[in-house]
């Protein structure tokens, strides 16, 4: 069976993950979840018991979640470059840098700003929107360290990397923490991002529109179906 992504919407981080699907070259399909009400349902927990997204279910129905091993699992089945560099090769180890830093200091930036956004209390929410905009403006200042003067996050082109920055960098328009003229530099990789296919795919995956895909996508599922040949606890 082909490998199913579960992707969160609206602006889930598996946004990465669809891009790096279609970069990877190899069929796959995709199961959308709605968040919060399927993320939290009966029927989604049996795939992801923390109730969260992205889930990936494997061409051999394994079912696996979190970020950095769905993305490294892609990486791993495909040979395209931009899966990014192998183990054992020079630049691994800073695609894992990247990687890393994105989920626990960028992702992680932004979570007193959700947690404030999906219902805290009232006396809570200014609290958590002060200390997500620190964080936020620190993560970004380091990002921007990170980067430098090169081109990408790792090598000469674009790598998972590039598509997991691209799947959290988005959420600043929503909490509108930065103008983005305050990091030229990543406004620019954000802007060499937006015209790969990849991610114009993506995007309007998200947003529920016509999607012309230049990879293997085989269309979406319904979560009931996805189920089928998927181990699960009962």
């Amino acid at each position: 069976m082909d490998p199913i992504l579960f992707y969160g919407v609206p602006a889930g981080c598996s946004f990465g993950a669809i891009v790096a699907l279609e970069w990877s070259g190899r069929p796959y399909r995709l199961c959308r979840i709605e968040m919060p009400a399927v993320v939290a349902s009966p029927a989604y927990r049996r795939f992801n018991p923390l109730g969260e997204t992205p889930t990936f279910l494997s061409d051999t129905g394994e079912v696996f979640s979190q970020s950095l091993a769905i993305l490294q699992h892609i990486a791993r089945s495909s040979s395209d470059p931009r899966m990014g560099p192998g183990p054992a090769t020079p630049d691994f180890d800073r695609l894992i840098e990247s990687l890393s830093f994105l989920h626990t200091s960028l992702f992680s930036a932004f979570s007193p700003l959700w947690q404030a956004f999906e219902g805290a209390e009232e006396g809570e929410k200014e609290v958590l929107r002060a200390i997500g905009r620190r964080r936020v403006r620190k993560a970004f200042d380091q990002l921007a360290r990170l980067l430098g003067g090169r081109t990408w996050l790792v090598g000469d082109g674009p790598t998972v990397a590039d598509a997991y920055f691209m799947a959290i960098v988005r959420w600043n328009d929503f909490h509108k923490v930065l103008d983005p003229a305050d990091h030229p530099t990543l406004e620019a990789l954000r802007a060499r991002l937006e015209r790969e296919p990849a991610v114009q795919f993506a995007l309007a995956v998200e947003h529920g529109q016509e999607a012309r895909s230049s990879g293997q996508f085989r269309g979406h599922v319904a979560l009931a179906e996805a189920s089928r040949g998927a181990r699960l606890a009962a």
